[in-house]
């Protein structure tokens, strides 16, 4: 699977089909031989080791297998991803610690609500597609701030996109090195700071040498473990619950049960929090109108714009051959992580059905503490403190509002809730660590590359030779890595807070000067310059405002701040554009021909 040269490159893209049927078939016939090994007496932590060692070394070994010193290798793979590939590496890209760890948990604690975040990370596709991927790849830009400094021109517009970038990809990465760290936390039984740092090593391995190259060729490795280890215990449990093999169709029956039992358990607030761990208190099945829409529709359109803004994935559409093969790719990436988000719902519910009704072997509320204390599964979790369990009311029985656990963990521990074999809780830990560190390649690298190409070699350097430019890169993900690392071992906040975070940053600064850089002419280099600046310092000042105890307007929380800021970034780009000169000529007919499907890319490939 060499794919370091051109000739070798080329003929590794005529074969993927088998390279990639040939390695799920490897995996499948690993995860059976895990499972042959549980059965004959093998521990678990040892069959978690070996799933997060083997899926670690191979994405490794593509990672260095896919090295490069040629520039456009490194930044956009070559522009030869075929459109299928370059689908399912988006899908892996953006199917994050959030995605996949944290979401299903998210559900699970805010019921109702937090199917914002689905339709938002959804529906953003669409708007990559119809505003913005295809007529990026007609620009022929490396990065996010390229395509700003070429369209409006000067590095001060170069300068502030890569502010807005790094600062939104900055929040991103630390919130999946966050999530591999707790993976790596249970299932390598290691402290959850010492487990950020071996997450770390697993993601710089893939993306160091390769670039763009070596992340795409992973990327598309890990889709296809993240996607297996989500679709095994959904399907599995569903079919013992009696919902069936397809549970996505038939689950409303759970949600239901779920509304029962939660009236006959009783929601109540909980007397005290325990070790920042949450507890149940938001029904599952709950959706209101008034303020509570407002919030839902406010989240999906944060979620929708901040997919449409965040240079990692926009980036992934400069690597394809074509304009059409990039708008056939975010058709493919809109399939491939449907499948997962279709998914989300359904585990959350089917999870928590497994602990509520007292019908099924599995159910915990309404046992007695110290039987509760005694489960394996509760063991295990709570000496890595996901987990607590505390008898405040004194009667020895687990009431619902006694059992407290991070939502991240709901995916991860739903194997061992439900029963399953172990080594579909060592599936479930690759397939996570897979979705962590996908999404991780991605932002480090669209760190790395717009500081290396737009900061040091646009602006700092222009005469740098490749050889520089590319040591320059790689030494910056060690650096930017390392202090998401760091960042990421103090828990700030949760992992799906972070992810809002980032995307509220991203449409705050970059949302409406990509649009406009694209679809309006009279969009000048002043307008994106106000418009990125004082989207992002609104956006974040109101963030400061609300995190720090002020009382949300209209409520716009921490989790919407891009509201504020999209909001200030339109009017401030349109008056400041309007107010002074408009583009010279020939930047207004680069506008018009960066629309046209077809043709030769507007800036070339020798930038």
């Amino acid at each position: 699977m060499a794919v370091s040269g051109g000739t070798k490159s080329s003929s590794f893209i005529d074969n993927l089909g088998k390279v990639y049927g040939l390695y799920t078939l490897g995996f499948l016939v690993f995860f059976a031989l895990m499972a042959i090994l549980e059965q004959v007496g093998v521990g678990a932590r040892a069959i978690g080791i070996g799933f997060l060692l083997f899926t670690i070394v191979i994405y490794a070994v593509i990672g260095w297998l896919s090295r490069t010193m040629q520039v456009e290798a490194y930044y956009v793979a070559g522009r030869e991803v075929p459109a299928l590939y370059n689908g399912m590496a988006t899908a892996a890209d953006w199917m994050s610690g959030a995605s996949f760890v944290a979401l299903a948990g998210g559900i699970y604690f805010g019921g109702y609500p937090y199917l914002g975040f689905v339709i938002g990370w959804t529906g953003g596709y669409v708007l990559v597609n119809a505003l913005m991927a295809p007529y990026l790849r007609k620009f022929g830009c490396y990065t996010v701030p390229d395509f700003i400094g070429t369209r409006y021109g000067g590095n001060l517009a170069r300068f502030v996109a890569v502010v807005v970038l790094v600062v939104a990809s900055f929040t991103y990465v630390t919130a999946q090195i966050n999530a591999t760290g707790t993976i790596a936390a249970r299932a390598l039984g290691i402290p959850f700071t010492l487990g950020v740092w071996f997450g770390l090593l697993g993601i710089l391995l893939c993306s160091m040498l390769g670039g763009m190259r070596g992340v795409t060729w992973t990327q598309v490795a890990q889709y296809i473990v993240l996607i297996i280890a989500y679709l095994v215990p959904v399907i599995w449990m569903s079919n013992a619950q009696g919902f069936g093999i397809i549970p996505h169709f038939s689950y409303g029956g759970a949600a239901q049960r779920i509304a029962e039992l939660e009236g006959q358990l009783g929601l109540q607030a909980a007397q005290e929090a325990i070790a920042g761990v949450r507890v149940l208190t938001t029904p599952h099945f709950d959706p209101q109108g008034g303020l509570d829409s407002w919030k839902f529709v406010t989240l999906a359109i944060c979620m929708m714009a901040g997919t449409a803004s965040l240079p990692h994935i926009l980036m992934r559409y400069f690597t394809t051959p074509s304009v059409r093969a990039a708008r056939k790719s975010v058709g493919w990436s809109l399939f491939f992580i449907f499948l997962l988000y279709f998914t989300a719902p359904a585990l959350a519910t089917l999870t928590k059905l497994q602990l509520l009704d007292p019908t099924l072997a599995t159910s915990i509320i309404g046992k007695s503490v110290e039987e509760v204390m005694n489960l394996e599964w509760i063991q295990n979790w709570s000496q890595v403190g996901m987990l607590a369990i505390a008898d405040q009311n004194g009667d020895g029985l687990l009431q619902l509002n006694e059992f407290f656990m991070r939502p991240d963990i709901v995916v991860l521990a739903t194997p061992e809730i439900a029963g399953l074999p172990y080594v579909i809780s060592g599936l479930v830990a690759a397939g996570g660590m897979a979705a962590a560190m996908s999404t991780a390649d991605g932002l480090l690298l669209a760190i790395a590359n717009a500081l290396s190409h737009d900061l040091y070699y646009k602006i700092i350097d222009p005469s740098a030779d490749t050889r520089i430019r590319l040591i320059v890169a790689r030494v910056l993900l060690i650096v930017i890595g390392a202090a998401a690392a760091l960042i990421a071992s103090l828990q700030l906040t949760g992992i799906l807070g972070a992810v809002a975070w980032a995307f509220c940053f991203a449409n705050s600064g970059l949302f409406f000067p990509l649009v406009l850089g694209i679809w309006w002419k009279r969009a000048n280099r002043q307008g994106a310059i106000a418009g990125m600046a004082l989207g992002f310092l609104a956006g974040t000042a109101y963030l400061y405002y609300v995190y720090t105890g002020g009382t949300p307007w209209l409520g716009i929380d921490h989790l919407r701040f891009g509201m504020i800021g999209m909001a200030v970034s339109l009017v401030a780009t349109v008056v400041v554009s309007l107010m002074t000169a408009e583009p010279d000529e020939e930047t207004q007919a680069m506008v018009d021909e960066v629309r046209i499907p077809t043709g030769e890319t507007i800036i070339g490939r020798s930038h």
